[in-house]
């Protein structure tokens, strides 16, 4: 493996910075209509029910505990500005890895967030970085809360934790249900494919959306990250009704070109019949409305 990772990729990543739109959150507060824009990877910024969530919300350069010495972030910048975002009631972490957990943007975020709400054992992290513990929650699998008008669900994965070479799963994974009274959505975190999606989409399903990992795979590593053909399988097993792919567009953690993620999961879906989204990094999205963004932005990156 490290000598795949050796050689070199001519199409791991783009050759020009990604293009991307201004984050508008400003403006979001016009309508009552739920609304989300991806910020690249798994991050997510997301209005439901006058509630503003953070998902996942890793802003860094760079996925890595060195990252002056890794590669970057495919679009060199982010959309907006985090000084420039609105209070955040709450943010949801679904794991500790670098590429979801990021210790520059929880230190530039702590002052905005309400609530802190993390699968077991990641509090540790945030406290160590300056979280009031008063403002961190940890639940496990299963657990069911209300929190801010909004009803939660902390939910299985297949995955891994760990931040270092002695805490490997010395902390939970999770996915994430987050249901309002105008929509209800699903995070799938970092998984394998596996029998808890459709133990997930029995219990809280239908959903409105979901936003489904897609990328970052490899023989390797199949029962800790999806392929995109599962990906499409899993959002049909928890029932959902649009997805949006996320975990891919931001960072090559893997060895597939940057598009293959994209390209794969948009044939496959087509293939089902199911409604995929492919929103730019920072365009809103507005859930349940008339249309959904679907143009193929990644291909005139590559032209």
């Amino acid at each position: 493996m490290l000598v795949d990772f050796m050689r070199k990729n001519p199409h791991a990543r783009p050759s020009q910075p990604v293009v991307m739109e201004p984050l508008r959150v400003d403006s979001w507060d016009q309508d009552s209509q739920p609304k989300l824009a991806w910020l690249g990877h798994s991050a997510v910024v997301l209005q439901l029910d006058g509630t503003t969530l953070l998902l996942d919300p890793m802003f860094g350069r760079a996925p890595s505990p060195f990252p002056v010495f890794s590669r970057k972030r495919y679009s060199g910048k982010l959309p907006f500005d985090i000084g420039q975002l609105p209070p955040v009631d709450v943010v949801l972490l679904s794991h500790d890895h670098y590429d979801h957990l990021d210790y520059g943007s929880i230190v530039r975020l702590k002052d905005k967030v309400k609530r802190f709400i993390v699968p077991l054992g990641v509090s540790r992290h945030l406290i160590r970085w300056g979280v009031d513990p008063a403002n961190i929650e940890e639940h496990d699998w299963w657990d069911e809360f209300d929190c801010e008008g909004l009803r939660l669900a902390c939910t299985p994965a297949r995955h891994f934790s760990g931040r270092s070479l002695t805490d490997r799963d010395a902390t939970l994974w999770c996915s994430w249900v987050v249901k309002g009274h105008s929509a209800n959505l699903f995070f799938s975190g970092d998984s394998g494919y596996g029998p808890h999606f459709q133990e997930i989409g029995a219990k809280y399903g239908p959903f409105d959306l979901t936003l489904m990992e897609c990328g970052q795979y490899d023989e390797r590593w199949a029962a800790i990250h999806m392929f995109p053909e599962q990906t499409v399988q899993a959002h049909l097993d928890v029932r959902g009704k649009v997805m949006i792919p996320i975990h891919w567009g931001a960072f090559t953690l893997a060895l597939h070109d940057w598009t293959d993620p994209i390209e794969r999961v948009v044939r496959a879906g087509s293939e089902q019949h199911i409604t995929i989204s492919t929103p730019k990094i920072g365009e809103t999205v507005r859930i349940k409305g008339e249309t959904y963004p679907i143009m193929p932005w990644w291909r005139h990156e590559i032209l």
